[in-house]
């Protein structure tokens, strides 16, 4: 070996163990910060500002009054202990945003409530994600002006599991359970959204969306408009869901996809055994397309109202079926089994992939906010998979 690769080698061997040590150095500097009125931290806020990137926030179970919060660190996991964590905003934002702004590294949150964010401009948001990758879980977002409202930044990721929205918006509409721009990628599974204020249930402007295994409903009082939007394309897997709109909404349509002109470079649009329910009585429609996707596909999916998939204009639709609830183990929305009897069971095919992923589900969503595994692969068209027998 010549001098200059020994001496090369040798360099990369120190620069392997240093980065080696300032790991362990780091992992040992980690803490845990500790939050609660008996506690040495007693807000929230303080927790934020005395956070390390490494570390974990543990927020004692109980109401927090006013505390809002700025979490920018690389790596963060901030949760509830002993039981739910509830934020009430009472008329405090930060920045003049939300009850949390996020702008970070890996960042997770896990069991708050966040209520009550009312600000000047209108979009109070529980959480505003304004960049790096955040994973919200099991938490909820009710009576804010936004459930939560995402940044435009191209390289931010979302996701949010077991989480319930609802209620959120402001007294002219137009507000959101949760807003996502155009950001790089949403995932959403899970997760119970309902009773939109005249806004949308989910409105995804990412280049990349995977919305698996949600309840969708706005509920026999709820008066949203779409229960599920992609305005500006994207890529979207569509799968295992359960979507429904009320006879009082505020749009005949529960799909929309590129309403607002297609943005990104791929444009694809997967619908697979999803459970869509047109509670309006004359005129719903269950999916709206604008020309010039790429793809739109369709398949074994249930449709509970008198339109089709068809409708869109554009699309493949293959193997969906228009039902009564009479097929269902319930003639409402809470008991989605299909009947032993029904016409429909076991008449699922292979959907095939796309983009290299499987489109076949292998979960499904159980009321409220948590997903089961299947036993077995998807037989049935629709969200739920289980016939005489409940969900677990």
């Amino acid at each position: 070996m010549k001098p200059s690769q020994l001496a090369l080698a040798r360099l990369r061997v120190v620069i392997i163990a240093f980065a080696a040590l300032t790991a362990v150095m780091c992992a040992v500097a980690a803490q845990t910060i500790q939050v609660g009125p008996k506690r040495a931290v007693q807000t929230i806020a303080e927790a934020a500002r005395l956070a390390k990137d490494g570390d974990t926030v543990e927020v004692d179970a109980g109401s927090y009054h006013g505390d809002v919060a700025v979490w920018g660190q690389r790596n963060l996991r901030v949760r509830a202990v002993g039981g739910r964590a509830r934020l009430l905003a009472n008329g405090a934002a930060a920045e003049g945003k939300a009850i949390w702004v996020v702008r970070g590294g890996q960042i997770t949150v896990e069991g708050f409530d966040f209520e009550g964010a009312r600000v000047p401009n209108r979009n109070g948001a529980g959480i505003r994600f304004e960049e790096g990758q955040l994973v919200v879980k099991s938490c909820s977002f009710m009576h804010n002006e936004m459930g939560l409202l995402t940044s435009n930044n191209t390289k931010a990721g979302l996701v949010i599991e077991n989480s319930e929205f609802a209620h959120n918006g402001r007294p002219d509409g137009h507000n959101h359970n949760l807003y996502v721009g155009s950001i790089a990628s949403l995932s959403v599974t899970g997760s119970y959204f309902h009773h939109g204020a005249t806004g949308h249930l989910l409105k995804s402007r990412a280049s990349q969306n995977r919305i698996i295994y949600n309840r969708l409903t706005d509920e026999a009082d709820g008066h949203a408009s779409y229960e599920l939007e992609f305005p500006n394309g994207g890529v979207a897997y569509v799968v295992g869901n359960i979507i429904g709109q009320s006879q009082q909404t505020e749009n005949s349509a529960l799909i929309s996809f590129g309403a607002e002109g297609y943005k990104w470079p791929a444009n694809e649009l997967y619908l697979v055994n999803n459970t869509l329910i047109d509670g309006k009585l004359v005129g719903g429609q269950f999916l709206r397309v604008r020309p010039g996707a790429d793809v739109v596909r369709g398949i074994n999916n249930l449709l509970v109202g008198s339109s089709s998939l068809e409708a869109a204009d554009f699309g493949e639709f293959i193997n969906n079926f228009n039902v009564q609830m009479t097929e269902f183990e319930s003639e409402t929305i809470q008991d989605l089994r299909l009947k032993a009897s029904s016409k429909v069971r076991k008449k699922a095919i292979d959907p095939g992939q796309a983009n290299g992923q499987d489109l076949k589900p292998t979960s499904e969503y159980v009321h409220k906010t948590r997903t089961s595994a299947l036993g077995s692969a998807a037989i049935h068209p629709g969200a739920i998979q289980r016939v005489g027998q409940k969900s677990p």
